[in-house]
């Protein structure tokens, strides 16, 4: 179980380095964009994000 934890945390490092590598301006632009979101918005992106990751571990995983 560990291992898999690991695994998921190394390869969400990978996504985010190459997208910061391949893409700074518009992610420059995406973190602007977030400073002026209000907090409930953050929020349910955060929850929907977290149920939307739950469902496919879920699916994929049985």
């Amino acid at each position: 179980m560990v291992v898999e934890i690991g695994t998921a945390l190394a390869l969400v490092l990978v996504i985010e380095g190459v997208l910061y590598a391949l893409f700074p301006d518009a992610m420059r632009r995406m973190m602007e964009a977030v400073l002026v979101q209000p907090a409930a918005t953050l929020r349910m992106a955060g929850v929907f994000a977290v149920a939307l990751g739950v469902g496919m571990v879920w699916v994929l995983r049985g």
